[in-house]
């Protein structure tokens, strides 16, 4: 396992990944629509305020607002230490396909882990594709 350390800042980094792209689709979609952003800057800030990180004994639950963001393995023998999976339910990932791993470069949306289709498809971890308009998160 990690240290906990760095486990605590590649969590960080997902965090504010999470958040970072909840912004910049808040702001394209005022923009877009022709908004006020005074009430987008308070939900931006209600958003990643709400953002929670729960440890178990094989994952890590991230939680956004009242739904499952996705999990992040600890220990299941299937998965590496860091993988990113999607939810399946409120207490369990899909255990098909990791999303991309904390440890590595990945790309997240706000509103769950991306599917990788390279990784996913059989190619490997470092052909990591950027989904929609998300950031890179970098190593």
């Amino acid at each position: 396992m990690k240290t906990n350390e760095k486990l605590t800042k590649a969590l960080d980094k997902l965090i504010d990944a999470i958040g970072n792209d909840y912004e910049r689709w808040t702001i394209a979609s005022y923009k877009a629509s022709g908004y006020d952003m005074d009430r987008g800057e308070a939900k931006i800030e209600e958003f990643k305020a709400a953002l929670e990180v729960k440890v178990g004994r094989k994952f890590i639950k991230i939680i956004s607002e009242r739904s499952v963001w996705g999990f992040i393995n600890l220990t299941h023998e299937r998965f590496r230490e860091g993988d990113i999976l999607k939810a399946a339910g409120w207490n369990a990932p899909a255990l098909n396909r990791p999303r991309g791993n904390i440890f590595e470069n990945y790309s997240v949306a706000w509103t769950g882990p991306h599917y990788i289709a390279g990784y996913s498809a059989g190619g490997k971890r470092e052909d990591v594709l950027n989904r929609g308009r998300s950031e890179m998160v970098k190593a």
